[in-house]
């Protein structure tokens, strides 16, 4: 992944990014340095485009969200934190069926509140679109051990 983000992050069983059980999802993997920065590398599927060629700019804004929102996640796969701001700025095209990385970094953490932000980098380096997120804590009653159960959170082998 980066010689940095080589730690990897657990992933939920049918989540739309990271689900391992969802076929109609991303299927993304995401890898940390420990530090507050999420790495992920994805070729998103035909399915996926809005223009003809062009990834649809919510998935964009998905994958942004994931990358970011794991930013937070780094050094304790436990702390749930979910977004109450996103501002995207869309710079190029997203193709589709090429590898692109997105990466995630923690900006400020105080309290119950952070922020973060993010990119999707084309093969040749070009930032395609960048994302600054907002997050809280996420409410105890949604991050409950027997919701978290049946997240089915883990880590899965490479």
């Amino acid at each position: 992944m980066s010689e940095n983000c080589i730690h990897k992050q657990p992933s939920a069983s049918m989540c739309y990014i990271c689900g391992r059980d969802n076929p109609a999802g991303l299927g993304m993997s995401f890898y940390e340095d420990g530090a507050g920065m999420v790495k992920s590398v994805v070729t998103p599927a035909e399915h996926f485009q809005g223009y003809p060629g062009v990834l649809h700019g919510g998935v964009a804004a998905a994958i942004l969200d994931e990358v970011v929102g794991r930013s937070v996640m780094s050094g304790d796969h436990h702390r749930f934190m979910m977004t109450v701001n996103m501002t995207v700025q869309y710079r190029h095209p997203v193709p589709i069926g090429e590898e692109l990385t997105a990466i995630g970094r923690v900006v400020k953490l105080k309290g119950r509140i952070g922020k973060a932000e993010g990119q999707i980098v084309l093969p040749d380096g070009t930032i395609a679109c960048e994302a600054q997120l907002t997050l809280a804590n996420m409410p105890s009653e949604i991050a409950s051990e027997s919701r978290l159960a049946a997240l089915d959170w883990r880590i899965d082998p490479d």
